[in-house]
């Protein structure tokens, strides 16, 4: 075993063994599907936002018939400078707006429909509220999101192809009004009982064909070529199968979407689990609601997470490889109410304080082996604060430990791995283990680790920590050890 410091000194002994080297170590080749350059930036934004809001808020449904008077929509302080603020205060990087929901009431004065804004009290008819949230994204440096649902219980035409161009017109004027924009969401809710301009009726459509997604999102792309585009089956992220903040503990990237679309029923596990050898980079996406509901429901102040469940549920989504998408629903007067401004800034408080001080930064480390034995790819490359830095083995070695000594007993009560995904996901499964009774003891073991995975363990006192992978798809490759 070969031992390195992270230090000045161990920098300056890779550069000049580096440079004195005769032969030149390649590094891995990729292995299976890897992210795009957009979804590399969508795995480092971690935690983003979600906002519903619209005449369910003052109905007090979820799902709003397409019936209702655009008279209804009236918050008496709507303010999203407030709610900016509050999810930029949280550490979100992104906020998504459903700018328009099931209901079809838009929240911009949409040319295309009556169904909007524009008829209703706020700001006499003039009010644009997916501007405000877009300026007010532009102001605190968080990046804005659409909602638009395919699904429309309100406008005549659902479910017939003119009804596809009401739909491609009103995303060209999103697009075009309210840019930059980091993603496109629309889910599988499609179809069904609907107001549909008076007819009060079921409607049904075949979702494999009847938006002919390919069209539309091309359509998008010519707008936005950078844009990541979510649904259950992506192209850009996935749906992760259920709405309780939990990623897979098996959690590849990958899936397969040649037979999947939106809407399609019996595929949640598939969602949640991916697929270790899909053909496609699909990561999952962890939504969940800070409340019972998607909308904001008075019933329910009393019922918004605890900043320890939201911790839970950090550890759940990030923690297992995907973003997570928290909703926060403004109330009726249009602010982000108390409760969940309370909880939101506990959940931060618990983040600073239960990640604060990572013991690995002044650890020794080793590894049973490295590339070429190249500094390049030496442990050391894990604790150096660098993620376009990695440490790898030789292509034939799949199994291999990392070793960690804090040269005194710390307190040790999470584990954090990221491979260098870059490359591709390879790792299978490891284990962790403590120096413990002059043993090593196995304290927690795992499948994927992929963009991030944090494992929570039994508060232990330990002066040394052993990363052991025992499976891996290819030389692993990972890019940072973390212990907190």
């Amino acid at each position: 075993m070969i031992t390195f410091r992270n230090s000045l000194y161990t920098s300056l002994f890779i550069v000049v063994l580096g440079a004195c080297s005769k032969k030149e170590v390649k590094a891995p080749a990729a292995v299976g599907p890897v992210p795009s350059a957009s979804q590399l930036a969508w795995h480092e934004m971690e935690t983003n936002a979600f906002i519903h809001f619209t005449i369910n808020t003052f109905t007090g449904l979820e799902w709003g018939m397409g019936s209702e008077s655009e008279k209804l929509f009236n918050p008496s302080e709507a303010n999203p400078d407030q709610w900016i603020q509050v999810l930029k205060e949280a550490g979100f990087k992104g906020v998504i707006l459903t700018c328009k929901h099931h209901d079809g009431f838009c929240l911009w004065p949409s040319m295309y429909t009556e169904h909007s804004i524009k008829n209703s009290p706020y700001k006499k008819g003039k009010g644009d509220l997916v501007r405000e949230v877009a300026e007010a994204c532009k102001r605190h440096e968080l990046k804005f999101g659409v909602y638009l649902s395919p699904w429309d219980r309100n406008h005549a035409q659902y479910g017939k192809p003119e009804y596809i161009d009401y739909y491609r017109n009103q995303l060209k004027e999103l697009f075009e009004a309210y840019g930059p924009v980091f993603e496109m969401w629309f889910d599988g809710a499609n179809g069904g009982d609907g107001y549909y301009g008076g007819a009060n009726e079921k409607r049904s459509i075949h979702g494999a064909s009847y938006y002919d997604w390919p069209t539309t999102l091309n359509q998008v792309r010519a707008m936005e070529p950078d844009i990541i585009f979510f649904s259950d089956a992506g192209p850009g992220v996935r749906w992760v199968g259920n709405e309780r903040g939990l990623a897979g503990e098996t959690n590849w990237n990958n899936i397969t979407p040649d037979t999947l679309y939106a809407g399609k029923a019996g595929i949640e596990n598939l969602l949640n689990t991916g697929s270790e050898n899909g053909t496609h980079w699909i990561p999952a996406e962890v939504d969940v609601s800070i409340r019972k509901g998607w909308f904001y429901h008075a019933e329910e102040d009393s019922l918004v997470k605890s900043p320890e469940r939201l911790f839970e549920i950090y550890l759940t989504s990030v923690g297992r490889g995907s973003t997570l998408l928290l909703n926060v629903p403004p109330d009726k007067r249009g602010l982000i109410h108390e409760n969940d401004v309370k909880s939101l800034k506990g959940f931060k408080a618990l983040l600073d304080s239960e990640f604060k001080m990572n013991l690995a930064m002044n650890a020794k480390i080793e590894a049973t082996s490295y590339r070429g034995t190249s500094p390049v790819y030496a442990p050391s490359q894990l604790i150096d604060d660098n993620k376009e830095t990695y440490w790898a083995t030789d292509d034939d070695v799949t199994m291999a430990d990392i070793e960690l000594d804090f040269e005194r007993p710390q307190r040790v009560k999470y584990v954090l791995l990221q491979e260098y995904i870059p490359l591709g996901q390879r790792v299978k499964s490891f284990e962790v283990e403590v120096w413990k009774d002059n043993a090593w003891q196995k304290v927690a073991s795992a499948t994927t680790i992929g963009y991030k995975r944090i494992l929570k363990l039994d508060p232990i006192e330990t002066q040394k920590v052993r990363i052991r992978i025992t499976g891996a798809k290819a030389c692993p490759v990972l890019s940072n050890l973390e212990v907190y």
